[in-house]
């Protein structure tokens, strides 16, 4: 509701576009948790997930700024502490409440920071296979994660701080494996710890859907440049 991308979808030829716009972003926005208190468990896990992956790689983009640092921060923080309530009682309104601010705040940093990798390539599955965008992104953000961390280590280990887990007494590697760790236990947390291969996902369209990730819009702003193979790759570690 306040970011300045929409995504157009070409069945045509299988393809995710995302398209970028200040225009698309509304003057005004209304959150209010009362209207999403029946949404489906699912729902709320796949769409967290979403909101946490918009935060993470807004954190770690060639784009980011102080202001979508502390914005991007804050909302790990936020989905981190809130979205396994928010998925476990829907009726919970104070954890509704943080998961709005979350994702709003996610919005914010990734509309000024743009996105990276994971986004590039869960607009490929969705393209193909029609798969939940959430879903994807949860799938792929923790090996996206890791093959970022070579490029910028600090930003992960602010991020395993911002994601709950105590850093005081690891090296900067283990501090980095434990915060991509707690993504992955919150997404085992909420449902959306799955293989692609589970969903359908074959390798005889993995080279296709990497060559349009790297074309992808949010690919120009992740922190270190993949070739094909490398994507190709990251997409047969989720299989």
């Amino acid at each position: 509701e306040m970011t300045v991308f929409a995504i157009i979808t070409n069945e045509a030829d299988e393809t995710k576009y995302p398209v970028v716009d200040k225009h698309f972003t509304p003057i005004i926005a209304v959150n209010d948790s009362e209207l999403m208190v029946a949404m489906p468990k699912f729902l709320t896990a796949a769409t967290g997930m979403d909101a946490l992956t918009h935060a993470v790689e807004a954190y770690v983009s060639t784009a980011a700024t102080p202001i979508t640092d502390a914005s991007a921060i804050k909302a790990i923080e936020l989905i981190s502490q809130n979205l396994a309530t928010a998925v476990e009682n829907g009726e919970d309104r104070q954890a509704r409440d943080a998961m709005q601010y979350g994702e709003y705040l996610a919005g914010m940093a990734f509309s000024n920071a743009s996105l990276g990798y994971v986004h590039s390539m869960a607009h490929q599955l969705g393209g193909v296979y029609d798969l939940v965008h959430g879903l994807c992104n949860a799938i792929l953000l923790p090996e996206v994660s890791r093959f970022n961390a070579v490029a910028t280590p600090a930003r992960f280990v602010d991020i395993a701080k911002a994601m709950g887990v105590d850093v005081s007494n690891m090296t900067q590697e283990q501090a980095i494996e434990a915060g991509i760790a707690a993504i992955e236990a919150l997404s085992q947390q909420v449902g959306t710890a799955q293989r692609l291969a589970d969903l359908g996902v074959t390798e005889d369209k993995l080279a296709f859907m990497a060559q349009n990730a790297l074309n992808d819009a949010c690919s120009l702003t992740n922190p270190r440049k993949a070739s094909l193979e490398e994507i190709i790759e990251i997409f047969k570690a989720r299989l």
